[in-house]
C-alpha cells in the first residue's frame, strides 16, 4: 500500500510544485489555484481507489497463498513414532522416507492433505452421496443415485473385512490426514473453502476415516464400468432398428486383423482406400460370446416384453449416468489406455522397458499424484520401497515400480455390470414364480441451506432398483404405456391390488465387498512374478490389464478381476430379472483369466484390445475397444524389431506420442476421388501427400477432422436418435470403414440432407466441412491448424464449471492447443457429437527402465499441487502438451542431489 500511495504523491509534486521554484505563482492566481485544488481532489480520490485496490489485492494474495503447504523445516505431528523426511524436487513431487510402515503411510496422508485436501473432501462427498451438504439442493438427485448404488455402504463392509495389518495402513493414513486438519481449517486448507464459505458458511470439515479412502475404489470402478452404456444403447437402438443394424453399430472385435493381448499378434496396415477390416455382424461365437442378433443370450425371453415398455426408464437412466461426477475426469464415449512392455532381448540395455499412459478425462488437479514411499531399512515390518502414481485420499501407489518390479494398468473392460428388468408389485418382486419382498432401506440426505430429504432405496437380489424411487426423475414406467403396448399381465397382482410395473435393477461386481483395498499394498511390496500374481488375484474391482517387468529380465501380463459367468446370455441387453435363467452362477477362476509370461515375441501390448482369441472358453465382454491403438503400437514395435533397432526409453516415449490416424489412412483416398468445385476443391488439395499424422499444426488434419465430425452427423442423424450418437472413436471408425466398399448401403443415404449413396454423401460432407473450417480458422486452407480447434481447457472438478467467469478464471487453466485424436495412440480424444475440444487424454505418461530406475521418465497432466496459483499447480502441463517428460529419479542419492526442499516430520514432544 505505501509504495502505491508514495508513487502518486511523487507524481503530483513533480507536476504541480514547479511553480513554487520561483515563488511568484503561489497563492496569487485564483483560476490556477482552483484548477490545482480540483486536480488535487482527483489525485486524492485516485489514491484512495488505488489504495483500496492494493489492499484488496493484498487480501486476495493472502487468501490464495495462505493454504500453500510448508515444504521445508520441521513440523511436529501427533501419532508419529519416529522422524520422517519428505524431500521434494522442483516439481513438488515428494519422496517420503520413514522407519516404520505406519509412519510412512501417516506421512503420505499428511502430504496428500497438504497438497490436495479439497479434492479429497469433494471425492468423499461424492462417494458417500453427500454432495448436497456442500452445494445444496441441486445435488439431491446425484446423492440419491449414489446412495442407491451404495458405494459408501460397500466400502464400510470392505473396511470391516480388512486384515489387521492392512487396516493399520489405512488407519495410519487417516491419522496423517487428520493431523493436518488439526492445524488447518477453512481457507487455510484450500482456496475452494473460501469460495464455498460464500455459499455455505456453516460447513465444517470432518475427520478422515479408512472408509473415506476405500470408497474411492467404488468411484474408480464406476468410472471404468465397461459396457453398461453399450447395454443401454443397444436396447434403445433396438426400438427403431433391426438386430442386424444394431450389430453393425456395435461390431465384434476384429481379431483376425488386430492383435489380442495373449493370443495372435496379427496386425493390419491399411492400404489406400481399403477398409480396415471386414466387419463381423454381432459378437462372434468364440470367446464364450453368443450372437446378439437374438434376444439377450440367444434365447427367447420368458415373457414377451417389448423393449419399448422400459425404453423411458433406460433413457432416464442414461441421463442419470451422465450426471454423476466422474472422479477420474469427464469420461469420453470411447475412453482407453496404452501399456506395453518389451524384453531385454530387444532393448539397448539388455533389460526390459515398460511404458504406460492411462487415458482418462482431463481434470484439474490431475487425478494422479506422484510420490515415492521408502522404508529406511527394508524388513518384514516395513517392506516398502516404491514410487509412482497415487490417488490423493488413498494410501500406497497405484501404478509404478518397486525396487525389483514395475507394472502398468490399462482398463480390461470386462462385462461386470448387467441390467435386469424386474416385475415389481407393491413391495414385492417376482423371481422364478415366487413373490419375494424387496429389500428396503431409508436414508436421509442433508441439504445445505434447505430441509433434509428422505429417500427409500429398494433392491432385488440382483441389486438396487434404478427406476421408480423418490429423489430422481425416474418413473414407474409401465403406467406410461397403453394396454396394447405388449406388456404381459401382472402375474402377481390380484384384482384390485397393486399394479405390476417393470423396473431396472443393476447387478455389478463392485457392489459385493471385495479385496481390492488390500491389493494395493500387495502390489507395492511384490518382488517377482509369483508375488505380483498373488497381488493381482486380490485386485477384483475394477478389473484391469496388468503389464509386468522385473529386474531379472522377465516380462508378463495378467488379467485380474471378478468377472461373472452367466447361466445364459451375453450381457449385451437388459435381461429378464424374474427368472434365474439369466443370472450369474459364479466368477471366472483367477487361474483361468488371460495371462502370459515371457512370450516368444519379446513384447506384450495392451490398449483395451481383446485380451484373448475367440477360442478363449469364457465370456469376458462383447464390447472391446476395437484395437486401432493396439494395432499401431504393434506395427511400430514390429518395424523397429525388423530393422534391428534396439528399443530405448526414448523410442518408447516416441511411440506414446504417435499421431497416425488409421481412419484417415482408410478414408482419405476415397475423399480424394470425390469431384468438388470451388473452396471445397481447394481444401481437398490439402490431402495431397499427407502422411495421416494428426499433428497440431497440420492443415490436412484440421480439414479431415471437420469432415469426420460432419460425416458422422450427416450419416446417422435421424437414424440412431434413440441411441447414443457415435462419438468418433474406434467404434465409429470401424462402422464407417466397413461401409467404404458398400457405396449403395442405406447408411450413406439420408433424406434429411438429401444424400443418396456414398458419392452424394461425401460430396455434401466435404463441401459443408470446408465452409465450417473457413468459419473456424479463416478462408485460406493452408493456414488451418488442427490445434487451433482441438484445444484442452484444464477445468477444476468443482468450481471450474460454475458458470461464474471470475471463479472459472481462478481455478481453470488453458486452453492448450493439442495434436492427437480419438483411436490414435496419442489418444487426445474428442467427442464428435459435441465439437472439437479435448474430452479425454493420456492422464500421465511413464517409461520405466528396469536396467536403471533413475533412467525412467514420467509426466503428469497438470502438477503436484491442488492449490490454484501455486507454482506446481500446472507446471507439468506445458511439458505434457509438448510431449516432453521429466526424469524419474529413484535412488536416494539421485533424489537428494535433485532436492529443492526437505521437510522433517517429528513426533510431538
Amino acid at each position: 500500500m505505501s509504495e502505491g500511495s508514495a508513487s502518486i504523491r511523487v507524481t503530483a509534486s513533480a507536476c504541480w510544485g514547479s511553480h513554487d521554484s520561483r515563488g511568484s505563482d503561489v497563492g496569487t492566481d485564483a483560476p490556477r489555484s482552483e484548477r490545482h485544488r480540483r486536480v488535487r481532489r482527483v489525485l486524492i480520490a485516485l489514491g484512495v481507489v488505488v489504495s483500496l485496490v492494493v489492499v484488496t489485492a493484498g487480501l486476495g494474495v493472502y487468501t490464495v497463498t495462505r493454504s500453500f503447504p510448508t515444504l521445508a523445516g520441521t513440523v511436529e505431528i501427533a501419532g508419529l513414532t519416529d522422524q520422517v523426511t519428505v524431500v521434494r524436487d522442483d516439481a513438488g513431487i515428494p519422496e517420503i522416507t520413514a522407519k516404520t510402515a505406519a509412519d510412512l503411510f501417516l506421512a503420505e496422508g499428511y502430504v496428500h492433505a497438504q497438497d490436495r485436501f479439497w479434492e479429497m473432501d469433494f471425492r468423499r462427498h461424492v462417494t458417500s452421496g453427500r454432495l448436497s451438504e456442500l452445494f445444496g439442493e441441486s445435488q439431491v438427485g446425484t446423492d440419491t443415485f449414489v446412495r442407491t448404488l451404495g458405494w459408501r455402504a460397500v466400502a464400510e463392509q470392505e473396511v470391516a473385512l480388512l486384515d489387521p495389518v492392512t487396516l493399520g495402513y489405512y488407519q495410519s493414513y487417516a491419522t496423517g490426514v487428520n493431523a493436518y486438519l488439526d492445524t488447518h481449517d477453512g481457507a487455510d486448507l484450500s482456496l475452494e473453502y473460501a469460495v464455498l464459505g460464500l455459499q455455505n458458511p456453516g460447513y465444517e470439515v470432518e475427520p478422515w476415516t479408512p472408509a473415506d479412502s476405500v470408497a474411492w475404489l467404488k468411484a474408480m470402478a464406476w468410472d471404468l464400468r465397461s459396457n453398461l452404456d453399450d447395454e443401454i444403447d443397444r436396447a434403445l437402438l433396438a426400438t427403431t432398428l433391426t438386430p442386424v443394424e444394431v450389430n453393425q453399430l456395435h461390431p465384434d472385435y476384429p481379431s483376425g486383423g488386430h492383435p489380442t493381448i495373449t493370443g495372435n499378434q496379427a496386425v493390419t496396415v491399411p492400404s489406400a482406400g481399403a477398409p480396415a477390416d471386414e466387419p463381423t455382424v454381432g459378437p462372434s461365437a468364440g470367446a464364450g460370446i453368443s450372437s446378439s442378433t437374438d434376444p439377450p443370450g440367444g434365447a427367447a425371453w420368458a415373457d414377451s416384453v417389448s423393449i419399448d415398455a422400459y425404453a423411458g426408464a433406460l433413457t432416464e437412466l442414461r441421463a442419470a449416468l451422465t450426471s454423476i461426477p466422474e472422479l477420474l475426469g469427464p469420461a469420453g464415449g470411447e475412453i482407453g489406455s496404452n501399456s506395453w512392455v518389451v524384453s531385454g532381448s530387444l532393448t539397448d540395455t539388455g533389460m526390459p522397458l515398460l511404458a504406460n499412459d492411462p487415458h482418462l478425462g482431463p481434470v484439474l488437479p490431475s487425478v494422479w499424484y506422484q510420490v515415492g514411499l521408502r522404508c529406511q531399512s527394508i524388513s518384514a515390518d516395513c517392506p516398502f520401497d516404491v514410487a509412482g502414481y497415487s490417488f490423493s485420499g488413498m494410501p500406497g501407489i497405484i501404478i509404478g515400480h518397486t525396487e525389483r518390479i514395475a507394472w502398468g494398468f490399462t482398463n480390461l473392460g470386462p462385462d461386470v455390470a448387467d441390467l435386469f428388468v424386474e416385475k415389481v408389485t407393491g413391495d414385492n418382486y417376482e423371481f422364478d414364480g415366487v413373490a419375494k419382498p424387496l429389500m428396503l432401506r431409508d436414508e436421509k440426505i442433508s441439504v445445505a441451506g434447505g430441509d433434509d430429504v428422505k429417500i427409500e432405496i429398494r433392491a432385488t437380489e440382483h441389486g438396487p432398483l434404478l427406476s421408480g424411487f423418490e429423489g430422481t426423475t425416474y418413473s414407474q414406467i409401465a403406467s406410461d404405456y397403453p394396454e396394447d403396448a405388449g406388456l404381459p399381465p401382472a402375474p402377481l397382482a390380484e384384482a384390485g391390488a397393486d399394479k405390476t410395473t417393470y423396473e431396472l435393477s443393476l447387478q455389478w461386481t463392485a457392489l459385493t465387498p471385495g479385496q481390492t483395498a488390500s491389493a494395493i499394498f500387495a502390489l507395492n511390496q511384490a518382488t517377482d512374478w509369483t508375488s505380483f500374481r498373488a497381488a493381482a488375484a486380490l485386485f477384483e474391482v475394477p478389473a484391469q490389464n496388468l503389464s509386468y517387468a522385473d529386474v531379472d529380465g522377465n516380462i508378463g501380463y495378467q488379467a485380474p478381476g471378478r468377472i461373472p459367468i452367466r447361466a445364459s446370455g451375453n450381457g449385451t441387453l437388459p435381461a429378464p430379472g424374474w427368472t434365474s435363467q439369466y443370472g450369474w452362477t459364479g466368477y471366472i477362476p483367477f487361474d483361468a483369466l488371460p495371462s502370459t509370461f515371457n512370450p516368444p515375441s519379446g513384447y506384450i501390448v495392451t490398449a483395451n484390445n481383446a485380451a484373448a482369441d475367440p477360442s478363449y472358453p469364457y465370456l469376458l465382454t462383447a464390447d472391446w475397444d476395437l484395437g486401432y491403438r493396439a494395432n499401431q503400437i504393434t506395427v511400430r514395435l514390429q518395424e523397429l524389431i525388423a530393422a534391428g533397432t534396439p528399443l530405448t526409453a526414448e523410442l518408447m516415449g516416441d511411440i506414446q506420442g504417435d499421431n497416425y490416424s488409421a481412419i484417415a489412412a482408410a478414408l482419405i483416398p476415397r475423399l480424394q476421388q470425390v469431384r468438388l468445385t470451388g473452396d471445397a476443391a481447394e481444401a481437398q488439395k490439402l490431402f495431397d501427400g499427407w502422411d495421416y499424422q494428426v499433428e497440431a499444426d497440420s492443415a490436412a488434419a484440421a480439414y479431415f477432422n471437420v469432415i469426420w465430425r460432419t460425416l458422422l452427423q450427416d450419416m446417422f442423424t435421424g437414424k440412431v436418435d434413440k441411441g447414443a450418437h457415435l462419438t468418433g472413436g474406434d467404434r465409429a471408425f470401424f462402422v464407417v470403414t466397413s461401409l467404404l466398399d458398400q457405396p449403395d448401403s442405406p447408411w450413406w443415404t439420408n433424406p434429411i440432407y438429401g444424400t443418396v449413396g456414398q458419392e452424394s454423401m461425401l460430396r455434401r460432407v466435404m463441401t459443408d466441412a470446408s465452409a465450417e473450417a473457413a468459419d473456424l480458422m479463416g478462408s485460406n486452407p493452408t493456414d488451418w491448424e488442427w490445434g487451433r480447434i482441438h484445444t484442452l481447457e484444464l477445468t477444476n472438478a468443482t468450481f471450474g464449471e460454475s458458470g461464474i467467469a471470475p471463479l472459472e478464471w481462478l481455478f481453470n487453466r488453458g486452453p492448450y492447443e493439442l495434436a492427437g485424436g480419438s483411436a490414435v495412440v496419442n489418444a487426445v480424444g474428442w467427442d464428435a457429437t459435441q465439437g472439437y475440444q479435448v474430452d479425454w487424454v493420456p492422464s500421465m505418461r511413464q517409461v520405466i527402465s528396469l536396467d536403471n530406475f533413475d533412467d525412467s521418465t514420467w509426466i503428469n497432466l497438470s502438477g503436484a499441487s491442488g492449490h490454484a496459483f501455486h507454482t506446481n499447480y500446472t507446471d507439468q502441463a506445458p511439458l505434457w502438451r509438448d510431449h516432453e517428460t521429466r526424469p524419474w529419479l529413484f535412488t536416494p542419492a539421485a533424489i537428494n542431489d535433485d532436492a529443492s526442499n526437505t521437510l522433517t516430520l517429528e513426533p510431538t514432544s
